[in-house]
């Protein structure tokens, strides 16, 4: 009788072990997850996604990020996209990618509401308006306000560039135009780093840029900040206003953050995407983690797969507007 009770309980062990294999192999040593960043490494979101990689070792076993950039993002992101749907691919979500590209360009690789999983926001970093310091001491402008002020009075004196038509520091300059009423040359750079080097020689007066990027010249004193694109003060800029703050009559409300997050291949298991968003925001809210992201100026902003989804369902309601309005379109 104990014979057979054994077999019985050995028999419905295994049956057990079969139907659990997937979600196990998923997360197994054997099988490690491939964490696909659809942008060059080096960068913010490269740097931040191989340091979460680090920290979800202990719960989710080995993470290797696979870089896959070009077309905007687009690339890495249809990857993930079109990978199998077992928890072993997972890949970041972008404001590029996922609120800013399906209205910029003509025909998508993929639909950024239906093809993913969202399991979690990781981080936002602040925009900030910045200006050649150079250039701000010759025209004397000090302040936010004295900036707006001076665009108002000489309409296309001042320029701005970005990293091309359609990028975040595009779309956050003609959003800046239309609030203030005020008209200024877009400049469009090959990258936000050709960018940046044209506001520090002079080829251009501001830009919009992220903030980890910009932090280090605007301390050096090569940069002014003259304000944030935030609903707060930044702990980094401290001294520096948001926009809504300087010139509430104009902005209030205004807020454009650079961020990312995590997403798996739709039709992804709950079970599996809830294991992950687990791992993931457990390793978003750890004290050295946050440390470390806010040494790159980024806060972690770990929430719920359901709360990820309508994010970037606002975000991209809320970008339709101002990419046809730029006129920007790559086909």
């Amino acid at each position: 009788m104990q014979r057979r009770q054994l077999i019985a309980l050995t028999t419905k062990s295994i049956a057990l072990g079969a139907i659990s294999l997937p979600t196990i192999t998923a997360f197994s040593q054997q099988k490690p997850i491939r964490l696909v960043v659809p942008y060059a490494a080096g960068g913010p979101i490269d740097v931040t996604a191989r340091l979460i990689a680090e920290q979800v070792k202990s719960s989710l076993g080995t993470v290797i990020i696979d870089n896959k950039p070009g077309a905007g993002g687009n690339i890495g992101a249809d990857l993930v996209a079109k990978a199998a749907p077992d928890g072993t691919t997972i890949g970041i979500a972008a404001l590029a990618t996922h609120a800013i590209n399906p209205w910029l360009y003509s025909k998508m690789p993929f639909d950024a509401g239906k093809d993913f999983a969202p399991i979690t926001q990781m981080l936002r970093v602040p925009q900030v308006l910045v200006m050649n310091a150079d250039t701000a001491a010759r025209l004397k402008i000090n302040t936010f306000q004295e900036f707006v002020a001076y665009a108002k009075a000489n309409p296309a004196k001042l320029n701005y560039g970005s990293g091309g038509n359609g990028s975040g520091g595009h779309l956050a300059g003609e959003m800046f135009k239309q609030r203030a009423g005020v008209f200024a040359v877009h400049i469009p750079y090959n990258g936000g780093n050709p960018a940046q080097l044209g506001l520090l020689s002079g080829q251009v007066d501001f830009n919009f840029d992220n903030l980890a990027t910009a932090a280090p010249n605007i301390r050096s004193g090569k940069l002014k900040a003259l304000g944030v694109t935030a609903l707060k003060r930044s702990p980094n800029l401290p001294d520096v206003p948001t926009l809504q703050e300087a010139m509430p009559n104009l902005f209030t409300g205004f807020a454009i953050d650079t961020w990312w997050g995590l997403v798996a291949p739709a039709g992804t298991p709950a079970d599996v995407v809830n294991k992950l968003n687990a791992a993931f925001t457990a390793a978003l809210k750890l004290p050295e983690t946050q440390t470390r992201y806010a040494g790159l100026m980024a806060e972690p902003t770990p929430n719920s797969p359901q709360e990820f989804a309508s994010f970037m369902a606002q975000e991209r309601a809320r970008y339709e507007k101002p990419v046809k309005a730029s006129g920007a379109r790559v086909d």
